[in-house]
């Protein structure tokens, strides 16, 4: 069994930019298709495309990049390595369908998503421009400054899932790198996307 991702939005060959948006754990592409038509409706010249996790989530519904059962501050960062070359490849397979390079990429991520995004700009080699992390955080303080990328943290304030205190230290730790990164919180956000987060989304991604 496996999910599809599903295109939001198809420009022509070679596209000018190329939006990739990656879902939650235990959640599908689908969910992610109303911000994606968001972004579409502000750049008709981009691909817009909602990404699935390529394993079936063993919490019983949707899909993964990595499980999370019996996950810890410990053993997190080993999973998510495990997985990082496949979110990679992703990544590329759309940028060469969308005759896209890492300039005009950019990777929107919500919870897990926004795990695995931010943990793609700490590897030697960069692939997107742009990567906003919504709900999202780093598995270990970031080691290196994204010199080729913009990192944006997104963040309800009163998130129970992910704090927002995730997202605030890892803005304070790429500065100190000389990273390019913004940081904000959205008063009474929990774990989600708002109309204010979707607005912000759009306003960065442009």
């Amino acid at each position: 069994m496996s999910g599809q991702d599903l295109i939001v939005q198809q420009a022509p060959v070679p596209a000018a930019r190329l939006i990739l948006l990656f879902h939650g754990v235990g959640a599908r592409p689908e969910d992610l298709v109303p911000l994606g038509r968001t972004l579409a409706a502000a750049d008709p010249a981009a691909w817009v495309v909602s990404v699935c996790s390529p394993a079936a989530c063993d919490l019983g519904r949707g899909w993964q990049w990595f499980s999370v059962r019996g996950v810890t501050e410990d053993n997190r960062p080993a999973r998510i390595a495990e997985a990082l070359p496949q979110f990679m490849r992703t990544v590329r397979d759309w940028q060469a369908r969308a005759g896209v390079k890492l300039a005009g990429t950019t990777l929107i991520g919500f919870s897990q998503g926004a795990i695995m995004a931010p943990e793609s700009t700490q590897l030697p080699e960069s692939v997107a421009a742009r990567v906003i992390s919504l709900a999202g955080r780093f598995a270990s303080p970031p080691r290196v400054a994204p010199m080729a990328t913009q990192v944006h943290l997104l963040h309800g304030d009163q998130d129970p899932v992910i704090d927002s205190r995730h997202s605030l230290t890892a803005a304070e730790t790429l500065r100190s790198l000389g990273a390019a990164v913004t940081v904000e919180r959205f008063p009474g956000l929990g774990h989600g996307v708002d109309s204010r987060m979707a607005a912000r989304v759009r306003a960065l991604a442009a």
